[in-house]
């Protein structure tokens, strides 16, 4: 925490062993010699350390034996893509000084990550000392709050969970992770994702013997889990969110009501059987083959929090974090579909179709107003759209 100060996102940790004896201005001497003009002007870490993205080089090195091994860490407000390249560069550093060298990048380490759990743990230690607040402090203190409540979410057998869903004799299950949180930040801490649509066994177990509340999304999505949830689980009640919304969005209030309004599951089983089944027109031979391959990338990757970007032929360009995602796709050409495990915004839709996207397939969809040049498809759509051939 001490040593990482101003603008600086990451610290790149790298091993160095050289066959001689040699000091640190030799090894700084040896990185910025032989990076020159290896990555372009963007790139060049003579231009980023003047102007401050790359911070100053550390250089902690021992001799012994004749020999020479230490660190080096380098701070960057680069991002975290610009980061790694330049941690791939130092590792094409084959000598320094006279002798041969080796380095090994062993990390990149997100310093504002390392921020945001300290601001946590220390909040939580002032959140003891404090007598109360007052009035004008409630906003600061609701998002301390917050905060420790995102702190809580815990895994239960690989699934994410709140942290009293163990010991509750009551338990909900929702649809992800973003459900969780969002049940964390109401004071909600029984709660178990199922993250997919098909139920985990570890679900199943933990419906036997408790009052399982079913609180899932209104969409068609959200039909399918709680028909498999009837047919595998322990389910009494079913607790739905407005239409057109999802758990993740609601506010406290909403999320409340909407528990206080939930059903028994046979009263909930009973409205979707007079729900009508969309409509979905079959697609041209072609687009059929497109929408296959599609599909086929949506069940590798439910589940993982990844994202594929596709090429014409829908082949790989690239594989990224979900996170990772928007911040990514302006930077890549030629991508005609994007693929990934998580929610499609508006933002994200309007971002793709102006990236000259064809499709961008979700789990599922919150985009109201289509863009007119991308298809918006869901892992439900898909799946509908293959049963009828096409």
């Amino acid at each position: 925490m001490r040593e990482n100060t101003g603008t600086t996102k990451y610290l790149l940790r790298a091993k160095i062993e050289t066959s001689g004896v040699v000091e640190r201005p030799d090894v700084v001497g040896a990185i910025f010699g032989q990076t020159e003009g290896l990555l372009g002007d963007e790139l060049d870490l003579r231009e980023l350390l003047k102007t401050g993205r790359i911070g100053r080089i550390k250089v902690d090195i021992n001799s012994n034996h004749g020999k020479s091994s230490g660190t080096i860490t380098m701070p960057s407000s680069l991002d975290r893509v610009e980061t790694a390249i330049i941690g791939a560069a130092l590792e094409t550093i084959d000598r320094v000084g006279p002798c041969e060298a080796k380095i090994k990048v062993k990390g990149i380490e997100d310093v504002r990550e390392a921020k945001r759990k300290f601001i946590v743990d220390r909040a939580k230690e002032l959140l003891e000392l404090a007598e109360g607040a007052a009035p004008e402090t409630q906003e600061m203190t609701e998002k301390v709050k917050e905060s420790v409540r995102l702190g809580e979410i815990v895994e239960y057998r690989g699934l994410p969970a709140g942290p009293g869903v163990r010991d509750s004799d009551a338990v909900i299950i929702v649809e992800g992770r973003a459900d969780v949180l969002n049940l964390l930040r109401a004071g909600i801490r029984n709660t178990i994702a199922i993250e997919g649509t098909s139920v985990p066994k570890a679900v199943i177990d933990l419906s036997k013997g408790k009052t399982v509340t079913a609180f899932l999304d209104s969409d068609r999505g959200g039909d399918l889990i709680l028909k498999e949830l009837r047919q595998v689980a322990d389910v009494d009640f079913v607790a739905r969110p407005p239409q057109g919304m999802s758990v993740e969005e609601l506010t406290r209030k909403e999320i409340i009501k909407a528990l206080k309004n939930k059903v028994p599951i046979e009263h909930a089983l009973a409205e979707l059987k007079k729900k009508p089944i969309p409509e979905v027109a079959p697609a041209a031979e072609p687009e059929a083959q497109e929408l296959g391959k599609l599909e086929d990338f949506v069940g590798q990757l439910r589940g993982t929090l990844k994202a594929l970007l596709l090429d014409e032929k829908l082949e790989r360009i690239e594989e990224v974090q979900v996170r990772d995602l928007r911040e990514r796709l302006p930077k890549l050409s030629g991508v005609r579909a994007v693929v990934f495990d998580g929610v499609v915004t508006q933002e994200l839709a309007d971002l793709a179709a102006g990236r000259g996207v064809k499709y961008i397939v979700g789990m599922r969809s919150r985009v109201e107003s289509m863009p007119a040049n991308v298809r918006v498809l869901t892992a439900d759509e898909l799946r509908r759209l293959k049963s009828r051939g096409g």
